[in-house]
């Protein structure tokens, strides 16, 4: 949810003073893509419900919220107060849309009896994924069924990483997995479980190691380690 206000200051005039006579002043926001009056005062004048003039009686603040902002909200708005002249404030308005990547996908290829480790991060996102779902086969896995042996990891952050760690692989274990964060777009990747075969798509590494206490503490501590690497990055970023 998008919002912006327009607050008052000393050498502004407010929407209920009258600087010409009996005249007074309103607040419109405006958006330029389309040249679409949106709202004049505390109207709104747009089909799309979505966008709402919101004002406290008695207050400076004039805000314009959109709820749900879709990539199309992008662009420039303005402010504009029916003073003379005309006074104008202008936002432009970039709106992230979310990903969710699984590492190392299209496919995947390991061994029989080793570990399956299938990494998620989500990117892009104001706010951490209120959850996060992983699907085998359009089913969503269950982390305590008969099957045993399936964790998840979570680090929720700027950027979020989600790593589903699966002991033993069987070839039932073959199949598309999906990722499926709660605020975008679902990210699968098919894994080929394999019985003595050796592609040349083989991957080697956290996808095909043997089974054993030692490996999946590594692969716990790489997840983590992964996370709060980019996190930092993102932190070093934003610094500069």
């Amino acid at each position: 949810m998008e919002e912006w206000k327009w607050v008052r200051k000393k050498d502004e005039l407010s929407p209920w003073d009258t600087p010409m006579g009996n005249k007074k002043c309103y607040v419109s926001w405006i958006r330029h893509r389309d040249i679409h009056i949106l709202t004049v005062g505390s109207y709104t004048y747009t089909t799309d419900q979505r966008f709402q003039a919101i004002h406290r009686k008695n207050s400076d603040e004039w805000t314009l919220q959109i709820k749900w902002a879709q990539k199309r909200d992008g662009g420039m708005y303005e402010c504009q107060i029916s003073t003379q002249p005309v006074k104008s404030f202008f936002v432009n308005l970039s709106v992230v849309v979310p990903t969710a990547t699984i590492l190392g996908g299209p496919d995947l290829h390991v061994d029989k009896g080793s570990t399956i480790n299938l990494t998620c991060t989500i990117k892009y996102s104001p706010e951490p994924p209120a959850y996060i779902f992983w699907y085998h086969h359009d089913q969503v896995i269950s982390y305590d069924s008969n099957r045993g042996g399936v964790s998840l990891i979570t680090v929720k952050g700027d950027t979020t990483i989600s790593c589903l760690i699966i002991q033993s692989a069987l070839l039932s274990d073959s199949g598309k997995y999906s990722c499926s964060p709660s605020n975008t777009d679902v990210a699968s990747i098919q894994v080929h479980v394999l019985n003595g075969e050796s592609p040349a798509a083989m991957q080697t590494g956290s996808a095909g190691l043997s089974n054993s206490s030692v490996n999946i503490l590594i692969l716990m501590s790489v997840c983590w380690l992964y996370s709060h690497f980019m996190m930092n990055l993102r932190l070093k970023t934003k610094m500069n």
